[in-house]
């Protein structure tokens, strides 16, 4: 018989090619074939009008394994502009090895004869077919160049109105203003905050003077119906974006100030609650569990152990042991007592037969 490797059902039979004939072999063979040959049927469907996209990575790198061949073929064709889909996949099915490998294929693993054809391209559906992508090339190359023509068009249409905004914007500066300056000098280039401030009667010396009256005196921004308010010098004091403490955290100067004591802290202090978040912890064990009386303000030596079969809570360790020898003698005594008390009231129920059984 001799060893024999299944490439479908990939796995290894020592009975030879018998295994062939197999039940399982046949059902899996059914499978792959039915999925092999869904994909060529769906590639058949473009050799009369081939689909032609732009290349995409993601989606046009997909392979096609071929079981007569053993080979990963790439599904599309490509270029890295555009791509012809399932072009790789149907150019493959054209060529010669790809007929031979099929016959021997189905030879092997005794195939249904009539799935062969199925997975074959002929030479003339591949003539036809390369006529087609021609022609869908040529489709495609002049949709594209239409495209980049309106792309461009749009582009040069917002350059040009980007331009006249900018002209409109430079003949406005350029023209005379009304007002001048003391010096004959013209003034429509400074700031129109201050060109209004100075219109209202209030002309000052350029300078530090200047400077000081705008940020102490508030106006209205030109053409904007805003009111400037002064400026805010925030370079000591950082925010919260660059790691400084909130405002609302931050200490209160005027807090404590008028009566002189100090304000007494709301609620309970973090050591009391912590105190009350583990006696709720222990609220939810048993009572009388091993170790609840257990004393934690005691300090001990880590190498102390229990002794006498019992649970040391607090005190010495001969405290633990002469109070262990109470409660022995003491249940050794509770003991005694009652054997003896067992003891006495069977010699008087004997005591009590035997003179009733001399009466008789």
């Amino acid at each position: 018989m001799g060893t024999f490797y299944c490439a479908i059902c990939r796995q290894t039979t020592f009975t030879g090619k018998r295994h062939i004939f197999g039940k399982n072999h046949q059902s899996r063979l059914r499978v792959v074939l039915l999925k092999f040959v869904e994909k060529v049927k769906e590639a058949r469907r473009t050799l009369k009008k081939p689909q032609v996209e732009k290349f995409d990575c993601t989606q046009h790198k997909q392979t096609f394994w071929c079981y007569c061949c053993e080979l990963d073929i790439e599904n599309n064709v490509t270029d890295g502009n555009m791509a012809v889909l399932h072009g790789g996949l149907l150019e493959h099915m054209a060529t010669p090895e790809h007929r031979k490998n099929t016959h021997k294929f189905w030879w092997e693993n005794k195939a249904d004869p009539k799935l062969r054809d199925k997975v074959i391209i002929t030479e003339e559906e591949t003539e036809r077919f390369k006529a087609e992508v021609a022609k869908a090339l040529e489709s495609y190359v002049e949709k594209e160049d239409e495209y980049i023509k309106q792309q461009a068009d749009l582009l040069r249409a917002q350059e040009k109105h980007r331009q006249e905004v900018l002209q409109s914007l430079l003949e406005r500066d350029a023209e005379p203003e009304s007002f001048n300056g003391p010096n004959g000098t013209d003034m429509s280039a400074e700031d129109p905050v201050s060109s209004q401030f100075m219109s209202q009667g209030s002309v000052q010396q350029v300078g530090s003077s200047f400077v000081d009256s705008m940020v102490e005196v508030p106006r209205a921004a030109a053409g904007q119906g805003l009111t400037f308010i002064g400026y805010q010098d925030s370079s000591n004091s950082g925010n919260v974006h660059t790691g400084a403490v909130p405002p609302w955290l931050q200490d209160d100067p005027l807090e404590g100030t008028s009566g002189g004591a100090t304000h007494s802290e709301i609620g309970p202090s973090l050591q009391e609650f912590l105190k009350q978040k583990e006696q709720e912890k222990l609220k939810k064990l048993p009572p009388n569990r091993v170790g609840a009386n257990f004393d934690h303000s005691s300090h001990t030596d880590a190498n102390w152990l229990p002794s006498f079969g019992r649970v040391w809570n607090s005190g010495r360790r001969w405290q633990s042991r002469h109070q262990f020898r109470q409660e022995e003698g003491k249940k050794k005594r509770q003991k005694r007592k009652r054997d003896q008390g067992t003891e006495g009231s069977k010699k008087t129920k004997t005591t009590e037969q035997l003179t009733n059984s001399d009466n008789t």
